[in-house]
């Protein structure tokens, strides 16, 4: 795989971390997520596939020095803390870029790692809002809606974090030298908003939030409601595609509002919506599949992985515990990704096979855990 041979080392946090971890993993990094000592052995994160762990005191002197010695043998620390609590617990970048120059030092935080609020407490909702982007979700008269947690915790920050890695990963192999990456979830929030920054001249937000093209303003971008409880997704933003929404509808668009007419937007959601409640939603994939209409079902978890066309690519996968998850994406054509089909780990599953690879002598592993600087939580056997 592409990433074959590149040791992480990922600093166990909620979210936006592991996903972090997990696309390395995927394609083919070998990533030990250093957690914290817990009982049970379970833990938060389930983007575990194909992560070991080690189960680490990092409070304790022996603790933090013991992860100085692997961050010696590792190419990336994906961290996820607060500013602050690494250099407190004297592993912050400049210690450890001093050992290892060539290490590549990922801060993966909310709001970065300096700021006026780079220290206080947040979640996606809270970095959705201060890039800016949450200002433009929601439908009309009604809040800003933040979608989940998947613009600023994941997408700004697991996915822009997991970037830089491997830009800084590329530019290593020119300079021989590490570096260290702020990634901050409100700056990867507005940077995946450039398009709304840079189109504001279009006339496409010009208009109240929930009143524009792409917003739920328009009646042929918008989510309707089938007569089986289900829902259909149209996005038919060109003429072309348009006109094809209107012939499935079974509508004349000469006895129709010009589709670019804002006045006649509400009317015109009124009249779809009556549409399509009178149909399921396979009998309207029957009317518009293989079209260019722009309509789409709206799938369910249940039902996603089961659909013709996710089924023909292979875009889901089972792990040995039946769990299905998403393939890693994109696809590459000479190194694809071959992820893990094996279970998460259990905290600190790893701990002593992992210490072994990184330099540690058994000697060295009975000492740290007669200390309780390391765990080790080997899953028992079903008999």
């Amino acid at each position: 795989m592409a990433l074959r041979g590149v040791r992480v080392l990922e600093l166990a946090g909620l979210a936006p971390a592991p996903l972090c971890g997990q696309i390395l993993a995927d394609f083919g990094a070998q990533v030990v997520r250093v957690d914290r000592f817990s009982r049970p052995a379970m833990t938060a994160d389930v983007q575990g596939r194909g992560k070991r762990s080690l189960a680490l005191d990092l409070k304790q002197p022996r603790g933090a020095e013991t992860l100085t010695r692997l961050c010696l043998r590792a190419d990336v620390l994906i961290e996820p803390f607060r500013p602050g609590v690494m250099e407190n617990l004297n592993l912050g970048p400049d210690v450890l870029l001093k050992n290892n120059p060539k290490l590549i030092y990922a801060r993966l935080t909310g709001f970065g790692s300096s700021g006026a609020y780079s220290k206080m407490a947040g979640h996606d909702i809270n970095y959705l809002a201060v890039s800016g982007v949450l200002s433009r979700l929601g439908r009309k008269d009604e809040n800003p809606y933040a979608p989940v947690n998947l613009l600023a915790d994941f997408a700004g920050g697991g996915v822009m974090c997991a970037l830089g890695i491997i830009i800084a990963l590329y530019e290593r192999t020119k300079s021989g030298k590490g570096q260290v990456i702020d990634a901050s979830m409100v700056e990867g929030a507005a940077y995946l908003s450039s398009f709304l920054w840079k189109s504001q001249n279009l006339g496409l937000w010009n208009r109240p939030r929930g009143e524009n093209l792409l917003d739920s303003g328009a009646p042929f971008y918008e989510t309707y409601e089938t007569s089986d409880g289900k829902f259909m997704a149209v996005g038919a933003i060109e003429p072309q595609f348009y006109k094809q929404l209107i012939s499935g509808l079974g509508l004349d668009s000469h006895k129709l509002p010009d589709q670019y007419d804002f006045s006649g937007w509400p009317e015109m959601k009124k009249k779809f919506a009556d549409l399509f409640s009178k149909k399921t939603q396979a009998e309207w994939c029957g009317i518009f599949d293989n079209t260019d209409a722009c309509v789409t079902p709206v799938l369910s978890f249940d039902d996603v992985a089961l659909h013709p066309h996710n089924k023909q690519r292979g875009a889901f996968l089972k792990n040995d515990q039946e769990e299905i998850s998403p393939r890693p994406s994109p696809l590459l054509s000479r190194t694809p990704a071959t992820p893990s089909s094996k279970r998460d780990p259990f905290i600190g599953e790893h701990t002593e096979e992992i210490l072994l690879d990184y330099g540690f002598s058994k000697e060295e592993i009975a000492q740290l855990k007669s200390l309780k600087v390391i765990e080790s939580n080997k899953p028992k056997a079903n008999l």
